[in-house]
């Protein structure tokens, strides 16, 4: 028999062992060693306006630059490219941002648009190849009078891409390891999704040969679009019919609605992305699963916008 003192060794090194144990879906780690939001330094920057010189606006353009809004490259003048300066260039891209989320289109870091920047949000871009698709969607012609009305509507990946006509069933896996948890939420979005719509979802234990594939990952993980830690991008996927849709291990992830605690409930999430993976991107709709930011403790479910969008990319 045991002593009693390797029986409390024996016991201690187990509880070590499951504390350790990897979890791809919501790992732990001391909230005193976290760092801020990424998008937190956005709020010293408040009311900011053309023709200033401030610390962190340099900052600012690389976020407007990830997210489609700004684009020195192809301009004449890449003087402030790489400076805090506010320069017309930076001026332009805040007023467009303003117009796709419905803030008065000042040019200038006011206090509703430093609200709305900092907020989490997809990483997939508003802007794509210089389109912008938001403002696109708002146009749209009322034939019987043969005017044209501004109504905020689904937008489309550039070229429209989508799964082939002949492919309306999708495979699904997850990377192994990852939270039960997290699959449960995940297949809880694709239900909906598949109740919404004329695809219909499996989930397959091949990983590796699933249409659509769901994973965790921290910073950069070799897509080219690397997280930036928690609070800011919360997960991105990408068009079709690649496939890929990727959480941010580094946030705290929640399954229903956690209100205070800055927790990201996933099957709101999931629905988001895989609006993405089926050919839908962002919509200036509020109340729209496809709206870019997502708010901690809250959840949302499929919009009619959302509905609309993937009968019209499919014609269905």
């Amino acid at each position: 028999m045991a002593s009693k003192p390797f029986q409390l060794s024996l016991c201690i090194f187990l509880v070590t062992i499951v504390l350790h144990l990897p979890s791809h879906a919501n790992p732990i780690s001391d909230p005193k060693a976290q760092k801020s939001p990424p998008f937190e330094f956005m709020k010293h920057l408040q009311g900011c306006h053309k023709g200033e010189k401030v610390k962190g606006l340099q900052q600012l353009k690389t976020y407007l630059e990830h997210f489609g809004y700004l684009n020195y490259q192809k301009s004449q003048n890449q003087t402030h490219a790489n400076d805090d300066d506010f320069d017309e260039f930076l001026e332009s891209a805040i007023k467009t941002y303003q117009i796709n989320y419905h803030l008065k289109p000042t040019g200038t870091l006011d206090t509703k648009t430093v609200s709305k920047m900092v907020m989490p949000r997809c990483g997939v871009p508003d802007i794509i190849n210089g389109t912008n698709f938001m403002q696109l969607g708002k146009k749209r012609y009322h034939h019987s009078h043969k005017t044209l009305h501004t109504v905020s509507h689904f937008t489309f990946f550039p070229g429209n891409p989508r799964w082939p006509a002949s492919q309306t069933h999708l495979t699904y896996g997850f990377l192994p390891r990852t939270n039960p948890s997290a699959i449960s939420a995940v297949v809880r979005a694709f239900n909906k999704w598949d109740s919404a719509t004329h695809f219909t979802f499996s989930q397959t234990q091949n990983y590796r040969n699933a249409n659509l594939k769901i994973s965790f990952h921290s910073l950069d993980h070799g897509d080219g679009a690397p997280f930036d830690g928690a609070s800011g991008i919360l997960a991105h996927a990408f068009a079709p019919t690649d496939g890929r849709f990727h959480f941010d291990a580094d946030e705290s992830w929640s399954t229903g609605s956690v209100p205070g605690q800055g927790q990201f409930d996933m099957e709101t999430v999931a629905l988001h992305e895989i609006g993405h993976l089926l050919g839908l991107d962002h919509s200036p709709v509020q109340g729209a699963i496809m709206y870019a930011i997502i708010n901690p403790g809250v959840t949302k479910g499929l919009h009619e916008d959302d509905k609309q969008g993937i009968r019209s990319l499919y014609n269905v």
